[in-house]
């Protein structure tokens, strides 16, 4: 149809025909990130331009939320034309607290069973709270509240689906806040984020609304949600109604149902 906007796979396609047409330039070294969620047609792009170059790849599996995303880092070293390149995996973390990246890890066995557990650099006590709460809308807000005492960052990190309707809450509380979009979003101290907008952001502090929701929302929602739960710099809150997914487990809430 022709009303139909182009997407990132016709560009992908469109490049392969021009690369048919005529020589596509190389480069002495390609570097490629977020790797773990290129398609073949993706690798074929990138291998073009490869030329007798060298090649940097950096992604994380357990972060593979595509489609055609590969279980094993050789597909895709096959698909760039280096099935022979050495893989290290990096297994310190940086950026995210110990207890926060221990809380994500629980989903590793489900998630990518051969990839080895990142450990953190740091810990900070109380940088993990998890709530059970009988409904969302109070308890984000009084969260929010909270983190708002501390300079920095807050990120609200939700289904999709309830983008709209968490952003009306925080206005209705008088508590500003922005909603991240794929153009981007003014700059503001609190974003409400949608689940699939997450990957490569980061915040001081996180609240995660409704994990379960997540991680239903697509075939690999445990990806998904293993992202959103990797995104706190200091801080995270998992805000819940009912059950947790299974792999979570369901440590005590800092208070009871309300």
């Amino acid at each position: 149809m022709r009303t139909a906007p182009w997407t990132a796979a016709d560009a992908v396609l469109a490049d392969e025909l021009a690369g048919l047409l005529e020589r596509t330039s190389g480069y002495g070294h390609v570097v490629v990130d977020e790797a773990q969620d290129l398609s073949p047609m993706q690798c074929r792009a990138v291998a073009r331009r490869l030329a007798a170059g060298s090649l940097t790849v950096l992604g994380d599996l357990a972060q593979a939320t595509s489609p055609w995303s590969p279980s094993d880092w050789r597909e895709t070293l096959t698909g760039l034309g280096r099935p022979d390149a050495v893989v290290r995996p990096l297994t310190r973390g940086y950026r995210v607290p110990g207890e926060v990246l221990d809380f994500a890890n629980r989903l590793l066995p489900l998630i990518a069973p051969d990839l080895p557990a990142a450990t953190a650099l740091r810990a900070e006590p109380g940088s993990l709270r998890v709530r059970s709460v009988a409904a969302l809308a109070g308890a984000l807000v009084e969260v929010v509240d909270e983190l708002s005492a501390v300079p920095g960052s807050i990120g609200i990190v939700c289904p999709d689906a309830d983008v709209a309707d968490l952003a009306a809450v925080l206005e209705a509380a008088g508590v500003p806040s922005a909603v991240l979009t794929d153009d981007g979003a003014e700059a503001a101290r609190i974003a409400v984020v949608p689940a699939a907008l997450a990957k490569g952001l980061e915040f001081d502090a996180v609240v995660v609304v409704d994990p379960a929701a997540i991680a239903a929302a697509e075939p690999r929602g445990l990806h998904r949600l293993y992202v959103v739960l990797t995104r706190a710099v200091s801080t995270l809150v998992v805000l819940h109604r009912g059950d947790l997914p299974a792999p979570l487990g369901a440590p005590p809430a800092d208070h009871p149902p309300r």
